[in-house]
């Protein structure tokens, strides 16, 4: 799983004290081609923002929303301020990940602004390493857009997060492939079922 977040840890406690047959093991996705580690079978569920639309995974039960935020180096022109309108992101670089769905990557970070400005990706991002993209940014080749959640986990002086009202909130799922579906998938989305959404 790739969703790591000490906010999300109730639910993985919660299915290991229901369910002590069986193990469970929090790993990182990679950024790129996050589904082909569900389609191998390395992951047997993956934490995901929706919408997923593969036609071989099922989409299961809701974990958290998570408002968006976009981090700028602290010397940034966008640093001073209090947030940042949609429309504005055009005017510079953004990162990207290769093997994404477009579809996906659009819901993350749209393609064109409302009034159709390309959001230009120049920047492709290290497969598993995070360090290197807020690194980027902390030196100012690039914006990049995140959820909320990681305000509360990367305290860093050089780098600003603002808010970006105009971003759909995004929603965290589980996700799997349709045909792998078992008795212990079955009890994790029974679990985060009861437990219910989490919001940042």
């Amino acid at each position: 799983m790739p969703f790591n977040v000490a906010d999300l840890h109730p639910y993985w406690k919660a299915f290991r004290a229901r369910h002590p047959q069986w193990g469970l093991q929090i790993r990182q996705a990679t950024f790129t081609d996050p589904f082909g580690q569900l389609r191998s079978g390395a992951m047997d569920v993956l934490v995901a923002w929706l919408p997923v639309e593969e036609p071989d995974f099922t989409v299961g039960p809701a974990l958290c929303t998570d408002p968006r935020v976009l981090a700028v180096a602290s010397d940034h022109r966008l640093a001073a301020r209090d947030s940042v309108p949609l429309e504005l992101l055009a005017e510079f670089p953004h990162a990207t990940a290769l093997g994404l769905p477009d579809y996906w990557e659009d819901s993350y970070l749209p393609f064109h602004t409302p009034r159709g400005r390309t959001l230009e990706r120049i920047t492709a991002a290290a497969s598993d390493n995070a360090d290197q993209l807020i690194s980027h940014v902390g030196m100012g080749d690039i914006i990049h857009t995140f959820p909320g959640h990681v305000t509360r986990y990367w305290g860093m002086s050089n780098i600003r997060f603002l808010p970006v009202p105009e971003m759909a909130t995004l929603t965290f799922a589980l996700v799997w492939r349709t045909e792998a579906e078992n008795d212990l998938i079955r009890a994790l989305a029974d679990t985060v079922r009861e437990l219910g959404v989490f919001r940042f």
